[in-house]
């Protein structure tokens, strides 16, 4: 487990390092959710307080969209410059690159997060009083959950000739579950309700979190030998 966990460090690292030299993903990410972010303070008027009430959808609909763009990205790249060949004969596990893909993709969509939910409360005039620790716990919580599912999904779609459509077909249905208590656990947490309510929330996608990546840590090897 050791050298599995060392060698996806070392893919991660490498996709990291080549995002930080183009900046092509990363890059329409960050464009993409800022662009709906701003689309929809012209919309709404952030001074309404019933407004508010949508901040926590949009946290999503912010991460899912733009994290879309980066799933994709993540093994067309590879099919692109055929390293994917080199990755598949290497002498490792393929769980190690199914976790590094996953770690590079968490590192973007987290960027992302950082850089978006702070201008979508500064635009719409949002003032946060809910429990910091508990938001921080949901965000990172969902967002593994979606990354998981999303780059096995993505690895999936990359051999088909329209995976960039494919992939929204085939991911945004299984995330329903995991995005109906990400949105419902984010809101009472911003709306300062009971705590209790919003663990019931983190408990599903928790549990959901489990459930796929363990299904899809063990069928990645036979994923790669098929394609």
């Amino acid at each position: 487990m050791r050298m599995i966990l060392a060698d996806a460090l070392t893919i991660a690292a490498k996709d990291l390092r080549n995002e930080l030299k183009s900046k092509q993903t990363i890059g329409m990410m960050i464009i993409f959710s800022s662009l709906v972010i701003l689309i929809f303070s012209f919309a709404f008027d952030p001074t309404n307080n019933t407004v508010k009430a949508i901040i926590p959808g949009l946290i999503w609909v912010i991460t899912i969209f733009s994290g879309l763009l980066g799933l994709n990205r993540s093994f067309i790249s590879e099919h692109e410059n055929d390293s994917l060949t080199g990755l598949r004969v290497a002498p490792i596990d393929p769980s190690s690159i199914f976790l590094g893909k996953v770690a590079a993709n968490l590192v973007l969509v987290f960027i992302v997060q950082m850089i978006s939910i702070p201008i979508l409360f500064l635009l719409f005039d949002y003032r946060f009083h809910g429990d910091m620790i508990w938001f921080l716990l949901i965000v990172l919580t969902a967002t593994i959950g979606f990354i998981v599912i999303g780059t096995f999904l993505a690895a999936l779609a990359a051999n088909a000739k329209n995976s960039e459509m494919l992939l929204p077909v085939l991911l945004l249905p299984l995330l329903s579950p995991l995005m109906i208590g990400a949105v419902q656990a984010t809101k009472i947490v911003l709306g300062q309700e009971g705590i209790q309510d919003a663990f019931s929330w983190l408990q599903l996608m928790a549990a959901y979190d489990l459930l796929f990546f363990s299904a899809c840590f063990f069928l990645f090897e036979y994923l790669m030998e098929g394609s």
